[in-house]
């Protein structure tokens, strides 16, 4: 489709009401053909009858207050996990809610949610005899204490107010009502809403797509009475929020044990996503993601007799909505919505069973950003925001494209922003003309085949849990990053895959995290025939590359399990009296060491002294490359991503393999993609000034300029 002469669709705006003069012109100027309202707009009849596909957003658990007022045994609930209190005498007292924001949640006083409630001795470890201790308003009586021990509570406490709508009263200072949350698990609550989704479907014929967002449970968000902390734990993958007696028994019925308490506050640390799950764990996940996806599919059966499409929002109330999990196909979801701000959240969106695939942009509409920082209001610079965000995206769908692209928010907030308005327009074109290319055939992909192995496997492909900025402190969320926009083909695998079918059709396995995370595997490799297929595939020519504390698993020989194949080792104290093997660096050719992204090494020593290390800081190797049988193991003390970090882990993976056929760049801040079908390469410049680089390409060496941020699409016939 083209409007005034330039190419025009796959682009969703958001409209707003009161604002139909700037809504129109920009969905002109931005080629938009589909047109949304946002959590807190509203769209007016001249927006809907101007012709484009509607968008309408739904999130089905809340904005239901007077329900829920009516029937507060209805609304979802969690465990909480008291302050601890040390015992000064055989008495002592503990107020539940101490610390906690009141304003989110308040203790549910139900018989059988009190039967949940739990009093532990933190210092033995040891849950308290129901007998020693009683409940009354608001705080636990502990009798028989032993002096000097520290007690908590654990107890069911109702959410009373839905974490984004309170996001964004506190920080965008919206001053309406604070919405509650329905819990469909609850047969009254759902009886409800699934004929509000009914009504509402009936009663709003302009819409042609009900944008979920998203479904039942949002990720754990829980708020802390204090300004200094403002936020006592987040965890975007977290399950905590799905919790209540119904769904306890429930699991019981199902599964034939009962969890308890314990099972979510895990000594008050929570079962944070980043740790290897127990098996209690695992069960009431897949638990949930049964649930959720069976009253999914309800909601769309709902939505498609009324003849709309149903897309899902892969953010906020998510949880139990495992994109590469398996229920998620049998849902019937007619589009996928993903919030990006970098390249692995654009593979994790295109990669997913799903018909369309939609990325919405960020910086949102919103007069500060998620850090709290100004975008859209005096001190903002939402343009540059932008292009930094698309340098991320646009490497990834080079790789592999989406079907749309969009934004979301306030409209009006983009007057007196001229510079980002070109800047979408900019965005808008090199998206439909990357669409097009990938349309006619997929870009050269280098025969470099790999595997990302930790805990989760292809549940967790491309993320960690939520945003880079969420998880920047682990360095598998950047080797992620580093890979979105790499011409190699990348899967992900758990240790259980590894251990029962060995490792097969890979080039290369990484295997990045620290010591008893769930990245680097923790007690998983305890298990000898893991240890011992990942040997056979180096041995046999493969390549393993390990990162910060790969493998790492006390109680053995060596602390890294991989140890024999890196040729490096971790000393935790035992090894302080031994000689280590002296070395210098020593570059290999065709690897540019980027110093910065490898952080400083602490205990690493070389096990035989045959490693060949490429880089070292204060005595300590940091990249090291080691012989093992036909293949290599490759260290790596930290990866921070950036450009000259991902080129350097490209070398890393196909060491010793041709790479002429990918046309690359000399220079690491331009990336390319070239597309036999089209005859066409595409190289693009992440720089914020004006670059030039030598492309080997199909018609031999070629140099060319490249403007800040700019994308040139080169015919080779």
């Amino acid at each position: 489709m083209a409007v005034n002469g330039k190419a025009k669709g796959d682009f969703t705006l958001p409209g707003e009401s009161g604002y139909e003069k700037l809504t129109l012109e920009l969905a002109e100027k931005w080629g938009a053909d589909v047109i949304r309202d946002s959590d807190g707009t509203k769209l007016s009849p001249e927006i809907t009858e101007a012709g484009y596909r509607i968008y309408s957003t739904i999130c089905i658990i809340r904005e239901h207050n007077a329900f829920a007022l009516a029937h507060p045994e209805t609304q979802q609930q969690t465990f909480l996990c008291s302050e601890p209190v040390t015992a000064e005498g055989e008495e002592t007292t503990i107020p539940l809610m101490k610390g906690y924001f009141t304003a989110q949640f308040q203790i549910n006083e139900l018989p059988e949610a009190l039967q949940y409630m739990e009093v532990y001795d933190r210092t033995t470890g040891t849950p308290v005899d129901r007998a020693c201790w009683t409940y009354e308003a608001g705080s636990v009586k502990i009798t028989g204490c032993r002096p000097w021990h520290r007690y908590t509570v654990s107890f069911l406490a109702w959410r009373i107010w839905e974490e984004i709508n309170m996001y964004n009263h506190t920080t965008n200072h919206w001053t309406s009502e604070p919405l509650r949350q329905l819990d469909p698990r609850h047969p009254l609550a759902w009886a409800y809403l699934t004929d509000y989704m009914d009504r509402w479907c009936a009663e709003n014929p302009q819409t042609n797509v009900v944008r979920l967002t998203s479904l039942f449970y949002n990720f754990v968000w829980i708020f802390g009475d204090d300004a200094r902390r403002p936020s006592r734990f987040t965890d975007w993958a977290s399950y905590d929020f799905t919790v209540s007696p119904m769904a306890l028994d429930a699991f019981e019925h199902t599964y034939g044990y009962a969890l308890t308490a314990e099972d979510f506050v895990h000594q008050g640390k929570l079962q944070v996503t980043h740790m290897p799950p127990s098996k209690a764990k695992r069960d009431y996940m897949d638990f949930i993601q049964r649930f959720v996806a069976d009253r999914a599919r309800e909601l769309v059966d709902i939505i498609h007799r009324h003849g709309k499409q149903a897309y899902v929002f892969y953010d906020d109330s998510w949880v139990g909505m495992e994109p590469y999990g398996k229920y998620f196909p049998t849902v019937g979801f007619d589009g996928l919505i993903k919030c990006v701000f970098s390249g692995f959240e654009c593979r994790l969106c295109a990669g997913a069973d799903v018909p369309v695939h939609e990325l919405r942009f960020h910086p949102y509409l919103f007069p500060v950003g998620l850090g709290g920082l100004p975008t859209f209001m005096e001190g903002g610079h939402p343009e540059k925001d932008a292009l930094d965000y698309w340098h991320h995206v646009r490497r990834a769908l080079m790789r592999q494209c989406v079907d749309r692209i969009g934004l979301g928010g306030y409209l009006h907030l983009t007057e007196g922003f001229p510079e980002f308005v070109d800047a979408v327009e900019s965005m808008g074109i090199e998206f439909r003309r990357l669409k097009a290319l990938h349309a006619e055939g997929a870009p050269v992909t280098l025969p470099c085949r790999v595997t990302v192995l930790h805990t989760w496997g292809s549940l967790r492909s491309w993320t960690l849990s939520g945003h880079f900025h969420e998880t920047y402190m682990h360095p598998l969320i950047h080797v992620n990053e580093a890979l979105s926009g790499l011409p190699v083909s990348v899967r992900f695998m758990s240790f259980e895959e590894a251990e029962r079918d060995g490792i097969q059709d890979t080039d290369v396995v990484i295997n990045a995290g620290r010591m008893g995370d769930a990245w680097s595997g923790g007690e998983a490799w305890k298990d000898e025939k893991l240890v011992a297929n990942l040997t056979r595939f180096v041995y046999e020519g493969g390549k393993f590359i390990g990162i910060g504390e790969p493998s790492a698993c006390d109680g053995y020989a060596t602390v890294f399990r991989m140890a024999d194949v890196l040729g490096v080792d971790k000393d935790l104290g035992a090894r302080v009296c031994h000689g280590k093997w002296q070395f210098e660096e020593n570059p290999l050719q065709g690897v540019d060491v980027d110093r910065e992204a490898l952080g400083k090494a602490k205990g690493i020593f070389l096990t035989d002294g045959k490693a060949q290390v490429l880089c070292a800081k204060d005595g300590m190797p940091q990249l090291t490359v080691h012989a093992a049988g036909l293949g290599y193991g490759i260290y790596l003390s930290d990866f921070k991503v950036g450009a000259r970090s991902a080129r350097m882990l490209l070398q890393l993976l196909t060491l010793g393999m041709k790479t002429e056929d990918a046309c690359l760049a000399d220079h690491p801040y331009v990336d390319t993609a070239y597309f036999p079908a089209q005859h066409t390469l595409v190289a693009a410049s992440c720089a914020w000034e004006g670059v030039e680089t030598r492309i080997m390409t199909p018609k031999g060496p070629m140099t060319i300029h490249l403007g800040p941020h700019e994308m040139k699409c080169l015919e080779m016939a």
